[in-house]
């Protein structure tokens, strides 16, 4: 026999949800009354590690520093990929062996197109 899924069945899930919401907004109202109103020139200065702060924020950065960031996610969410395989590896048998040199040679592949791009360089 099936469960039925009923809107009853989601109030738990709804009482917790404005419980912590209602949390939240009186934290947040209560801290903001209670707490010291003294706005002082040092206090509104950004601090950075003791170092004054010099020019604007806002200078850009090399678009090296990001495409060298997001190859290494994609790469390093392609290595979690194969943690599953390896643990299972026998149960694949040579099915997923070869499956695995199929994936692993996509993955060569994008790694060469990387290379001869040289989006890894840094000049």
């Amino acid at each position: 026999m099936e469960a039925q899924s009923t809107a009853v069945n989601y109030l738990p899930i709804i009482f917790q949800m404005l419980v912590a919401l209602g949390f939240v907004a009186l934290t947040m109202t209560i801290t903001h009354l209670v707490g010291p109103k003294r706005k002082t020139g040092d206090k509104l200065v950004a601090f950075e590690s003791g170092i004054k702060s010099v020019g604007d924020a806002r200078q850009p950065f090399s678009i090296k520093y990001f495409l060298v960031a997001i190859l290494f996610v994609l790469f390093d969410i392609e290595v979690i990929f194969m943690y599953p395989w390896a643990v299972n590896f026998r149960d694949f048998g040579v099915n997923g062996l070869i499956e695995m040199f199929i994936f692993m040679g996509t993955l060569l592949a994008g790694f060469i197109y990387i290379i001869k791009k040289k989006a890894l360089d840094w000049d």
